[in-house]
């Protein structure tokens, strides 16, 4: 659980959340606007501590993970250097923790670039760069970290809808290309307000109440990997789809009125 202090009124942002994540599992967190999903990515990242309970990561605490560079994070703006080529922008990660190296085996940058789609562009500046195009960069930065975990918050909530089919699919490809690293494949806590992007992506999407968020629905993925567009338009895609929406109503002050 965790709360805040807005002026003399305490807010709680998440209570009672109880949450597994295996190794190499693709999470996906949804709910509505203010449910406390970024929150809960921090309290994971060790950048804010629970009121109550104990979050753990591969047996250390949230904060010892943060410090021994198990997370990767890949934010909703890219937050790229402007003077930096695509290329350096991708490297800076790795360039920082090299005095800190904590056994991480970082992917290498070429073929990190090859893989979103970025080759022909390693010199150019963000400034030359569409949105999905810095958001490429963004999410190679975060993978060469060689970190286990990333940590996604909307990542493609700034894109245009086209651009964001595209990069999710690019994510897919991008989590299952590296899968041969040292770590294996990467653990990945997803939020999203997009019912069809969790769905599509993840292996489970959790749902989270109205503040304060807590776990309403635990909905396993049967989608056969590799994902495609064509799985869309599948029966079972959109069965997934209305689960999840109908947790996402019921959880809704007013559910239970009746609509027209």
């Amino acid at each position: 659980s965790r709360s805040f202090r807005r002026g003399r009124e305490r807010v709680r942002a998440l209570v009672g959340v109880d949450l597994h994540v295996a190794a190499g599992e693709f999470v996906a967190v949804i709910g509505p606007s203010g449910c406390g999903k970024s929150t809960l990515l921090r309290l994971v990242g060790g950048l804010l501590a629970p009121d109550e309970g104990t979050v753990r990561v591969g047996g250390l605490s949230a904060e010892a993970a943060r410090r021994a560079k198990r997370f990767g994070l890949v934010p909703q703006s890219p937050a790229l250097l402007p003077w930096r080529t695509a290329e350096a922008n991708i490297n800076l990660l790795r360039e920082v923790n090299r005095r800190h190296d904590r056994g991480l085996a970082p992917v290498e940058a070429k073929g990190l670039v090859d893989l979103v789609g970025l080759r022909g562009f390693e010199r150019a500046r963000p400034a030359e760069l569409s949105g999905g195009m810095q958001q490429r960069v963004a999410l190679a930065r975060a993978f060469a970290l060689g970190a286990p975990i990333l940590l996604m918050d909307e990542p493609f909530a700034a894109l245009d809808e086209m651009t964001r089919e595209d990069m999710r699919f690019l994510l897919a490809r991008t989590w299952a290309g590296t899968s041969d690293q040292p770590f294996g494949q990467r653990t990945v806590l997803f939020v999203t307000h997009s019912i069809e992007e969790a769905v599509i992506l993840a292996d489970r999407v959790v749902v989270l109440s109205p503040r304060p968020g807590h776990v309403v629905a635990d909905e396993a993925i049967t989608l056969a990997r590799p994902r495609a567009h064509f799985l869309e338009d599948s029966r079972a895609f959109l069965d997934h789809v209305r689960r999840v929406r109908a947790a996402l109503r019921a959880g809704q002050p007013g559910a239970g009125a009746a609509g027209p």
